[in-house]
């Protein structure tokens, strides 16, 4: 069933269920559940607490109306867990959509949260155990980011740099070219380009992950700041970029600016975090090491600087065009393409290469290295035939005084190379 939002009296939406009305049918389990956010609110983010709170009271909503007989936390088992689950999947969002998977997951997410909390901090409203297991979240997919690549951002920064408003220019160039993200441009205060030694820094304040971080700023950028700044006049509110009347810029107008250059430089839809990753694919595209790549972005796990690492299109092309040549550099020796396919050096480079050892001849062609020269018997490239019978003959009867091969292995090859011959 789609979520209710009926509007109020001041017209904004009221919440589907209240702390109030679940007090009612369950008093035990609503004064748990509001201690425990009473006391989230210390240390957590306002987004934090909220994401909590709403999906509390989804779940004690859900959990007194379909079991009235449960009216405190200690009550609640597997069977409303299995329940909350169903109906989270079923459940249509503002959009008429269903609910995306991270969504689901996040949600049920705090539920075991909250229980284990609470069990921490010796509260009497406890279950027995955490009846949530790893099995009921549903598997999240993990879509690479998107980025632009090399053409489509060359056509959007040159759009950028002619863009005709100096504070839409810049709020996107800061964007681009330090890879912050939306809430950290907007919260950047109007001295936040500061000099250390001979090199111009911008100090991106705590943000999403609770820590700040300093960001070289390129000579251009720098110029652009003093310019704007100037034109600008004064601050009133003390941020670098404010909205006319002083206000910070929300997210939607700083996406319909990114939108604007977009359309303008005729590359389609972009969304602003689409700059972070480009600038973050474009650095370890260019040799740029994880770890400065992470201190850009302000990651706090290199696990979050990785998943560049898959979309980094350069890096892994070069690497397989060159083993490619390798490969094709022995299928072209060994005959197995057609003729015509192998280029003529590479086919006559391995034909040259065919070695004479004591008992065979190797065919690895002179681009491949070996590590094994000392087992060419069992390798793929090793050849023999009727004019070694007789060294093998020996090899085969006497091994300790023959060449380095294993009797079973000089066993074998006489047997399958030679055994036509005789």
């Amino acid at each position: 069933m789609p979520a209710v939002f009926e509007p109020d009296e001041s017209g904004r939406a009221k919440p589907e269920v209240t702390w109030g009305e679940i007090g009612v049918r369950a008093p035990p389990m609503a004064a748990t559940m509001t201690s425990y956010l009473d006391q989230l609110a210390v240390s957590a983010r306002p987004a934090t607490l909220s994401a909590a709170d709403l999906a509390l009271r989804l779940f004690a909503g859900r959990v007194s109306v379909t079991d009235p007989a449960c009216r405190s936390v200690a009550a609640i088992g597997r069977a409303h867990i299995e329940d909350f689950t169903v109906w989270q999947a079923a459940r249509l969002g503002r959009s008429g959509k269903g609910l995306s998977t991270s969504t689901i997951r996040h949600r049920l997410g705090i539920v075991p949260t909250f229980l284990e909390r609470i069990i921490e901090w010796g509260y009497d409203d406890v279950p027995l155990r955490v009846p949530i297991y790893p099995s009921d979240f549903p598997q999240l997919d993990e879509p690479l980011p998107k980025f632009l690549d090399d053409p489509t951002a060359a056509k959007f920064m040159a759009a950028l740099g002619a863009d005709p408003n100096p504070r839409r220019r810049l709020m996107v160039e800061l964007l681009a070219r330090t890879g912050m993200r939306v809430g950290e441009r907007s919260a950047l205060s109007d001295d936040a380009m500061v000099r250390i030694g001979d090199t111009s820094w911008l100090r991106i304040p705590v943000g999403k992950l609770h820590n700040d971080r300093y960001v070289p700023l390129l000579g251009f950028l720098v110029d652009l700041i003093v310019d704007f700044k100037r034109m600008r006049g004064p601050s009133h509110s003390g941020r670098l970029v404010e909205r006319d009347d002083g206000n910070p810029f929300d997210r939607r107008t700083i996406a319909r600016y990114v939108a604007t250059v977009a359309k303008r430089a005729g590359v389609g839809h972009v969304h602003p975090h689409q700059l972070r990753h480009t600038l973050a694919t474009q650095s370890i595209n260019r040799g740029m090491s994880l770890e400065a790549i992470a201190g850009l972005l302000g990651h706090r796990s290199m696990d979050m600087t990785l998943v560049y690492a898959r979309i980094s299109d350069r890096t892994v092309a070069e690497e397989y065009f060159k083993v490619t040549e390798a490969i094709e550099a022995n299928y072209k020796g060994s005959g197995s393409l057609p003729a015509g396919v192998a280029g003529a050096n590479m086919t006559d480079l391995a034909q040259d290469h065919r070695r004479l050892l004591g008992n065979g001849h190797c065919k690895r062609p002179a681009v491949l290295d070996c590590d094994f020269e000392t087992a060419c018997e069992r390798c793929g490239f090793f050849e023999t035939g009727p004019q070694f019978l007789t060294i093998l003959r020996v090899s085969r009867s006497t091994p300790s005084t023959g060449t380095n091969m294993p009797e079973q292995s000089s066993s074998r090859i006489s047997s399958k190379g030679v055994a036509g011959a005789e």
